[in-house]
């Protein structure tokens, strides 16, 4: 049996670091109240002139190097992102002509927060079924552009970072062993950006309303994220017939500690189990699985054989997990 195993990984973070501290002079917040609430203390700022392909540059030639990979070995390419360089082309192509690929196939896929893990469904199907052997997969953010910084409830999330994954057919018995996905379009209108897109185009009085921003009801997108999250793990590991005691580690979307830890409280999963890094980086969307992943693998907290679960919820909605046999 084919399956896809992952080669290499890779990940990228601004050099710009903006704390707690520096926010509290921007909005009215403070150090503590944002610590308490979502677990986060700086996270990474892109320069004006750098966009999502840019920062998927640095980590893909991370995950080139990784795998022992060229260019040229790469077949297809998908890029995650909520955060294109612009509406068309895809960032994929963009970031195709960075990197020296050819000819081969490149496109953009969005679902928000999830989108790394549907990237990477996608990505093994293709490989399951002959269609690729190297598919290089990268989840890209620059959140900073689609954040109001005037509005403290959503600025004191988000950051900007890459993070990438190479992608191999193999024949033995480690890889992708299962991926999940789900959505919920009835609940759009708990994390969108009203503007942009051909349903209203931007004018300057969208611009002037701020629409351009990413908006949130945060708690009520708390609720159900615990709910599901729980739901979803739980349902992926009966399928695999694995218990979570036999999880060597879970390595979950950066959103919210708070959800982190009350998700791995109800699976019974300690958090000396648990890929925490959204303290540094905050929430970076599509980005933050394959960045956790990458400190994962370079911190040796994943070893051959051990198996790994990748837990995401995001936008759409959509929500998504994978487990791989390391």
């Amino acid at each position: 049996m084919i399956r896809s195993r992952i080669t290499g990984t890779g990940s990228f973070l601004p050099k710009k670091v903006l704390t707690n501290a520096d926010l509290e002079k921007m909005v009215d917040t403070s150090d503590e109240w944002i610590r308490e609430r979502t677990g986060i203390r700086e996270r990474r700022i892109a320069r004006k002139n750098e966009c999502a392909s840019d920062l998927g540059l640095h980590a893909a030639r991370e995950a080139l190097k990784a795998a022992s990979r060229k260019p040229e070995d790469i077949d297809l390419l998908i890029v995650a992102t909520v955060t294109p360089d612009m509406p068309l082309p895809s960032t994929a192509c963009f970031l195709q002509k960075k990197l020296g690929i050819k000819t081969s196939a490149a496109f953009d896929l969005n679902a928000a927060c999830s989108g790394f893990i549907y990237a990477l469904s996608v990505a093994d199907s293709f490989i399951r079924a002959g269609n690729y052997k190297t598919v290089l997969v990268v989840g890209a953010e620059v959140l900073s552009r689609i954040t109001d910084w005037q509005d403290r409830s959503t600025c004191v999330l988000l950051g900007d970072g890459a993070g990438a994954v190479v992608l191999e057919a193999d024949r033995g018995n480690r890889g992708i062993m299962s991926v999940k996905l789900h959505a919920d379009g009835s609940k759009w209108d708990l994390l969108y950006v009203p503007a942009g897109g051909s349903r209203q185009p931007a004018t300057e009085e969208t611009v002037k309303e701020r629409l351009h921003y990413l908006k949130m009801r945060g708690n009520e997108t708390f609720k159900i994220a615990v709910r599901t999250l729980e739901q979803l793990v739980v349902d992926m590991l009966d399928e695999a017939g694995i218990t979570p005691d036999e999880l060597s580690l879970l390595v979950p979307h950066q959103a919210n500690q708070r959800i982190i830890q009350a998700t791995a409280k109800r699976l019974g999963i300690g958090m000396d189990r648990v890929m925490l890094n959204l303290d540094r980086y905050g929430n970076t969307s599509a980005a933050s699985i394959p960045i956790a992943l990458d400190e994962a693998v370079r911190r040796e907290r994943i070893k051959p054989g051990d198996y790994v679960l990748l837990e995401a919820f995001g936008g759409g909605l959509t929500w998504a997990s994978a487990l791989i046999k390391w």
